[in-house]
């Protein structure tokens, strides 16, 4: 959906988003960053039920995991990307949430909380941990629905919690809190108070929720993951439910990504193959 691609082709008129698809994968660790972007045409792009093939990678639904077969290059620095990733759901959820009044954008978290498993070949990396997946939908440009969003993920002793606050273009918002316990349940939550932390390099704000601006810990900023004109992903410090967390916190400036400079810009980190 952040496809400069996309977005050339729609001011143009109607576009096929089926003719703009990409797996996006992004590492980090041992003090680099790797990430594949490319960008295909319709011609590779393969899908069913349970499968989705972009490429030479594909995402699978086998009954008990989602699994990723990754087979990618990076850039841009051009390297191998191959392996595979698996998510085994331990809270399912199968609604939406729609993100504004007329219902054109929804978002589900699908796997609010999940068992993830890294194997990946090149680089030779391995990993254990929580997980998460979820889907955004939507039948209208999102910069012409929202100035901006902000979304928040922290792993805590009962499950997870997820944070999401939506600025729409007609001036109202959205703020949305919710528990994903341990036993599968997905319950709504009191959104905590927020707490404005230093924007990033590239000035895009990043306000978070947590426990209170007296907290212990303070919300802090482990690590700047992606910092970009239009979007900024973090690793934070945080308490949430009155216990510390580490969280994945996003903010989107969708005011920056509509500005062509900043499109302009976006085929760097996002490469259009050729067929």
């Amino acid at each position: 959906m952040f496809s400069p691609y996309y977005a050339w082709a729609r001011r143009r008129g109607a576009a096929d988003p089926l003719n703009h698809c990409a797996l996006n994968v992004a590492l980090y660790g041992d003090g680099r960053s790797r990430w594949a972007m490319t960008e295909r045409r319709r011609a590779s792009v393969q899908r069913s039920a349970d499968m989705l093939v972009i490429g030479s990678s594909a995402l699978t639904w086998d009954g008990t995991a989602v699994v990723i077969h990754i087979d990618e290059r990076s850039v841009p620095v051009p390297s191998s990307l191959r392996g595979v990733v698996r998510l085994y759901p331990i809270t399912m959820f199968e609604d939406d949430f729609e993100l504004d009044p007329s219902g054109h954008h929804r978002w589900r978290p699908m796997m609010p909380n999940a068992r993830v498993e890294v194997d990946l070949e090149r680089p030779a990396w391995r990993w254990r941990g929580s997980g998460y997946l979820d889907s955004n939908r939507g039948t209208s440009p999102l910069e012409d629905a929202f100035a901006c969003w902000t979304w928040c993920r922290a792993s805590v002793r009962s499950g997870a919690v997820i944070l999401y606050d939506v600025e729409r273009r007609d001036g109202t918002s959205l703020t949305l809190g919710l528990r994903a316990a341990g036993d599968g349940g997905l319950i709504p939550m009191e959104p905590p108070r927020l707490v404005h932390l230093p924007p990033s390099r590239w000035h895009i704000r990043r306000p978070v929720r947590a426990t209170g601006a007296d907290s212990r810990p303070a919300p802090t900023v482990v690590r700047t993951l992606e910092d970009t004109p239009f979007y900024a992903r973090s690793l934070l410090n945080l308490a949430v439910l009155d216990e510390p967390a580490l969280a994945v916190h996003e903010s989107l400036s969708l005011d920056r990504f509509r500005q062509r400079w900043v499109q302009a810009m976006l085929p760097f980190r996002m490469p259009r193959a050729l067929r």
